[in-house]
């Protein structure tokens, strides 16, 4: 057996490291290091607590926004608030704005250019699939890049600006929206659909909503331009199906609340096939594996005290658990869970898996797509759009949303007035975790036992394929 060491990954936002042992060219175990230490819950320590709504949209430019409602909603719940009905939809057409876009950098940024790559030369479709996702030279960046920042013209509208915006507050959003920025915002997520329907998709939204099966699945592929179909002729001949098998279990804080409820719906799925509640209080972060002291392993208790020398540590990533086992999180958790039915078809089939991942990722665009244009329609623009806020007393609190990446939990104790502990649990902190107390390898270590390796080495794309299909933000998960 031999030992291989993966990375700086290129294309990951953040430091990402990983150890891989090798038996008969594929790969035996995998170690999975978050190097970099940043400190953000330290820092909330000791501060007013709505500085959390300034300080921690900062732990990332990518998802600021998810960090931002993160923040905003366990000051709601500290202040058991009922925000405003028009500043919730304002904050889902942000939110699912900057999840859509991210969606869109995935694909077209950081994953499909991997297919370029000399070591698919010999492929039939390797010609075309380099002239249309070679990085920076590539003509579908050029056709998905302006497209991504029209959709953030959104947040200018919304929140004034964007990373880092004070426009989500607990009461909802500060800025009024008019009928002429009602229009705007009708204006580009008419512009979205558009692009999805003739460069993505190459067919109605609704009709790649329909589809309910693999084999429908294949059958709209055929014959079909776009780069969706692409992707799937593709994955088809590399067999991602088989790549990046993940642990079977899958979990979603559920996404993009209103007075009605959540419209991607919370909840568990295992193997069982059966979505169960979501049990919070079973959320746990083992440290054993990482370069942090124990203090507790519910995170409403824990605090953040580094050991950079402690022994059998290697990431500065916690291991968060859910009733102590791994779980996955993502659009493919997201979309199972809220039942959508190719996505529930895909999973029940062939389980979590790099094909499935990219997937879901971008049937969840669509599902964005349609859902911006329903919110922006709802606003009752002669309503409020923010509330008060309130003060607030000592105690424990917590705000649960989805990033494009999976579940995002902010845990709140305010003491006196002041932030007395500050947890945060970042999607990329469930998904590349190191080992917990029992030698449970995190979801991406699991992913990655028996990927082939062969002669390539630490070049192996198959490894690649695996670790981009789970998009890590490595900034996110060592706070």
């Amino acid at each position: 057996m031999t030992r291989i060491a993966v990375g700086p990954f290129n294309r990951v936002e953040g430091d990402l490291e990983v150890r891989l042992d090798i038996a008969d060219g594929r790969v035996a175990r995998a170690e999975v290091t978050a190097p970099l230490y940043r400190g953000f819950e330290q820092i909330l320590e000791g501060r007013p607590p709505l500085d959390a709504l300034v300080i921690a949209p900062r732990i990332c430019g990518i998802c600021s926004v998810s960090q931002s409602v993160a923040a905003a909603a366990a000051l709601r719940a500290a202040m058991a608030l009922d925000a405003a009905p028009n500043g919730l939809l304002a904050t889902n057409i942000a939110h699912a704005a900057e999840n859509a876009a991210d969606h869109l950098t995935h694909f077209y940024v950081f994953f499909m250019p991997d297919f370029a790559r000399e070591a698919y030369a010999a492929q039939a479709w390797h010609a075309p699939a380099t002239e249309r996702f070679k990085a920076t030279h590539g003509s579908a960046a050029r056709e998905a890049l302006p497209a991504r920042a029209r959709l953030l013209e959104i947040m200018g509208v919304i929140a004034g600006k964007w990373p880092h915006s004070l426009a989500f507050q607990p009461g909802g959003t500060t800025r009024a929206i008019e009928l002429g920025e009602r229009i705007r915002l009708t204006s580009i997520a008419a512009a979205f659909r558009g692009f999805l329907e003739r460069v993505v998709f190459a067919d109605r939204l609704e009709n790649v909503l329909a589809l309910s099966s693999a084999h429908e699945l294949d059958r709209w592929r055929d014959g079909r331009g776009g780069d969706f179909a692409h992707f799937l002729r593709i994955a088809d001949a590399l067999a991602l199906a088989d790549l990046g098998k993940g642990t079977g279990r899958l979990m979603s804080f559920g996404a993009y609340h209103d007075q009605e409820g959540a419209h991607f719906r919370a909840g568990v799925l295992s193997s069982s096939a059966q979505v169960a509640p979501l049990p919070l209080g079973q959320i746990t972060e083992d440290v054993s594996h990482a370069w942090m002291r124990d203090t507790s392993l519910d995170p409403a208790e824990s605090a953040t005290v580094p050991d950079a020398d402690k022994p059998n540590a290697y990431s500065w990533c916690k291991a968060p658990r859910l009733a102590g086992q791994p779980v996955e999180v993502g659009a493919l958790a997201r979309q199972a869970i809220d039942g959508q039915s190719l996505i529930a078809a895909l999973v029940a089939e062939s389980g979590s898996n790099v094909r499935n991942r990219v997937i879901a990722r971008l049937i969840e665009t669509a599902r964005l797509a349609v859902a911006i244009e329903s919110w922006v329609k709802a606003l009752r623009l002669n309503e409020p759009f923010c509330v008060n806020a309130r003060d607030i007393s000592d105690g424990h609190s917590v705000g649960l949303v989805e990033a494009a990446r999976g579940s995002l939990g902010h845990w709140l104790a305010v003491h006196h007035g002041k932030i007395e502990r500050y947890q945060i649990i970042a999607p990329t902190s469930w998904n590349f975790s190191p080992r917990d107390a029992d030698g449970v390898a995190g979801p991406l270590e699991q992913a990655l036992v028996g990927t082939e390796v062969g002669s390539a080495g630490a070049r192996a794309v198959g490894v690649q394929h695996v670790v981009r299909s789970f998009d890590p933000c490595m900034v996110c998960t060592a706070h």
